[in-house]
């Protein structure tokens, strides 16, 4: 049992594009979308800058630290950044660019668990774990699909990223839009 993430684990989330080289969820630079506090993207780094690609797993349905994360979850994804760098969070629709692939809504960090109904929850699931229990492990492929209204999309990259940003980060109707954008890797830091 000591193997698999729990609650109140810190994790980095490596992105599947292009055989593993779409680099890491990281929180990068101030958000322009109310109610945000940092905009989202991949960098080629899990440290970046200091907690900028460490997020903490949350359970936003009272499960305790210590429990396991078991593929179907609801979970919440706090940044590290500066202690707190926000909660991962849809705010506001994708480009146009991103809408014409699919594309959903924009994605940042924000101050509130809960910035509206559902845009800081997301469903955990996993390709495929060892041993095959439904718990989720380090290693392991998974997909975030964002509850906002019971609808909001899975996470992926999709386009140029910020400066020292590597791609940016919506969600998307698809789980596969192209090239494995939505496939997400655990790792521990």
């Amino acid at each position: 049992m000591a193997n698999e993430l729990k609650y109140g684990d810190k994790i980095h989330l490596q992105n599947g594009y292009n055989s593993w080289a779409g680099g890491y969820l990281d929180s990068n630079g101030h958000s322009s979308d109310s109610g945000g506090k940092y905009a989202v993207s991949t960098a080629d780094s899990p440290t970046r800058g200091e907690g900028t690609g460490t997020w903490e797993v949350l359970s936003p349905t009272g499960k305790t630290a210590g429990t396991p994360v078991v593929s179907g979850d609801v979970i919440q994804l706090r940044n590290l950044y500066g202690g707190d760098g926000g909660y991962l969070d849809t705010n506001g629709h994708a480009s146009a660019d991103q809408r014409n692939a699919g594309a959903k809504y924009n994605v940042s960090t924000s101050k509130d668990q809960d910035r509206a109904p559902g845009t800081g929850r997301w469903r955990i699931t996993a390709r495929r774990s060892t041993p095959a229990d439904g718990n989720i492990r380090p290693g392991d492929v998974i997909h975030l699909w964002n509850l906002y209204a019971d609808n909001g999309g899975f996470l992926e990259t999709n386009g140029g990223g910020p400066s020292g940003g590597k791609y940016d980060v919506c969600t998307n109707a698809y789980s596969n839009r192209a090239q494995d954008v939505a496939d997400w890797k655990v790792q521990r830091p």
